[in-house]
């Protein structure tokens, strides 16, 4: 099982990315495969399917983006391909329309239909956290407080959060600066 993949983005296509780490090229599908750039270096948290007759590979930005994702893929009768589009949107209005039970909303999404939308609610409609619902973790929270202090828009700094790899705070403003600089 893959936790994620460092690598260089080498292509970008409709619905996936392809990721090169030390001269292999991995085919991830992901929820927004435009808000990857080609020749970038990403952190790529990692979600393996394997079928009978198939080995998918799912990214995700954050950690908490992809435990969305699986807890998504735990709801009887949807599926990978079905989840990940769910998660291209405001993370928050897919919490929102859980726990207010709009199931038009959640009809709205390609191959949900009414049985699919009202068992996500009945499995999920109050045990999603807030964590996962903005799928940012804290530390990126304080990290964007503390580059914000520094004079940043919160626009440049968004962009470059799924390009942090330090876990302690401060290697994280200091990796956040040399991308800022860029």
């Amino acid at each position: 099982m893959y936790e994620y993949i460092k690598g260089i983005i080498e292509e970008v296509m409709s619905n996936a990315i392809a990721l090169d780490n030390n001269g292999v090229g991995y085919l991830i599908y992901t929820p927004d495969s435009y808000y990857y750039k080609v020749g970038e270096k990403y952190k790529v948290y990692i979600y393996q399917n394997v079928k009978e007759d198939e080995l998918s590979l799912y990214g995700f930005k954050s950690r908490d983006e992809k435990e969305l994702f699986l807890k998504l893929i735990g709801v009887k009768g949807l599926g990978c391909k079905m989840a990940l589009p769910m998660l291209a949107v405001d993370v928050n209005q897919i919490l929102d329309a859980i726990e207010t039970e709009n199931i038009s909303y959640l009809k709205k999404f390609p191959k949900i239909g009414d049985k699919v939308a009202r068992q996500i609610i009945l499995d999920l409609k109050g045990k999603l956290t807030s964590s996962e619902s903005n799928g940012n973790s804290k530390n990126y929270e304080e990290l964007t407080e503390a580059l914000k202090g520094l004079g940043y828009k919160a626009a440049d700094i968004k962009k470059i959060l799924p390009k942090i790899t330090e876990d302690s705070i401060e290697k994280q403003i200091k990796e956040g600066l040399k991308l800022l600089l860029k």
